[in-house]
């Protein structure tokens, strides 16, 4: 890049799962210095606790905020909230306590996106019953961030694998809720997000196939009617005004057919329909993004892995491709 590369706020997620020695391993081997600007946003003690973990050691430079940060410096560039002290919160077990200091981190990072002051946050893997058992009573952090930027109007989370752009219709609700949510409304909401958030990924026209939410894409209306009444004409609907959207398609071969490069996104209806396809065909590569807001936030789509926290083996490549995902995004804002 010609233009001075993206800052990214990186925050090292729960500090009980495996974040901190994710972040720790990626600073030390400096993997990321063609990519970004990264400042790590987060409590000094966790950092090291990462590279205790990893089996690593780096030298860091604090900094009160990133607007100060001497980017010539070799060091690896901190803002130290000194606001989570691990010893207190063993890994592999959730914590309400931690949890809530995981939230408060993110808060502190958002300030700084806020103040204009960094161009886009990635956050390592954190647990959202802790967060909300911790007293951020939102079912995710996308709607945490919401609330946080004030955003009005739709947003929503997708996932990226590589070149593949999954989003859905409904995310972290009850499947029986989320039947009742699936709207035409939404739906097109849906469709339009997903176009705009690839274009701006520089996908100059997008190709969205879009799931059906019946068994078979109901068989013609015997397995239910949704096809007929909602998807489909809320795709013929967005389709008139220039999306190139197509669907519905049975939601057992549509990733099939985007997975074989026929399209280049996949709207879903709920949640596990797109983020079982996706885990399969790349679990240690997918991204997540909450799609909609001002702010680029980006996350590896898999979780705090508490069944290996601590040990040092925790693979780094889907937080690669999230703070990948996030310069390519903020260096087009």
């Amino acid at each position: 890049m010609s233009h001075p590369l993206p800052i990214i706020a990186l925050t090292p997620g729960d500090c009980t799962g495996i974040g901190p020695e994710q972040v720790a391993r990626i600073l030390h081997d400096r993997r990321m210095a063609d990519t970004a600007r990264i400042v790590v946003v987060g409590d000094a003690r966790v950092l090291d606790l990462g590279m205790r973990q990893a089996g690593v050691s780096f030298e860091y430079r604090r900094y009160d905020k990133p607007a100060s940060i001497d980017w010539s410096h070799n060091s690896i560039a901190l803002v130290d909230l000194a606001n989570t002290d691990p010893a207190r919160y063993p890994p592999g077990v959730g914590s309400a306590e931690s949890g809530r200091l995981t939230g408060e981190t993110l808060s502190r990072a958002i300030d700084f996106a806020k103040a204009g002051e960094v161009h886009a946050i990635t956050f390592a893997p954190l647990n959202k019953r802790a967060m909300y058992d911790g007293g951020w009573k939102f079912p995710d952090e996308h709607k945490m961030f919401a609330h946080l930027l004030g955003h009005q109007g739709y947003f929503s989370e997708m996932n990226v694998l590589g070149n593949q752009w999954m989003s859905r219709v409904t995310s972290h609700i009850a499947l029986r809720q989320a039947l009742d949510q699936i709207t035409r409304e939404a739906v097109e909401e849906a469709i339009v997000l997903s176009d705009s958030m690839m274009r701006k990924a520089g996908i100059a026209a997008p190709r969205i196939a879009v799931a059906a939410l019946n068994p078979h894409g109901g068989e013609g209306g015997l397995f239910g009617t949704e096809e007929i009444d909602i998807i489909g004409p809320a795709v013929a609907a967005m389709a008139a005004r220039g999306i190139a959207c197509s669907g519905p398609f049975p939601s057992d071969t549509v990733y099939l057919k985007a997975f074989a490069g026929e399209y280049d996104g996949v709207v879903s209806m709920y949640h596990d329909q797109g983020q079982i396809a996706t885990k399969m065909q790349g679990f240690n590569r997918g991204v997540t993004i909450t799609a909609g807001l001002d702010t680029v936030f980006t996350t590896p789509a898999h979780g705090t892995a508490f069944d290996i926290a601590g040990k040092g083996v925790a693979n780094t490549g889907a937080i690669e491709a999230a703070l990948t995902l996030a310069s390519r995004l903020a260096a087009r804002a």
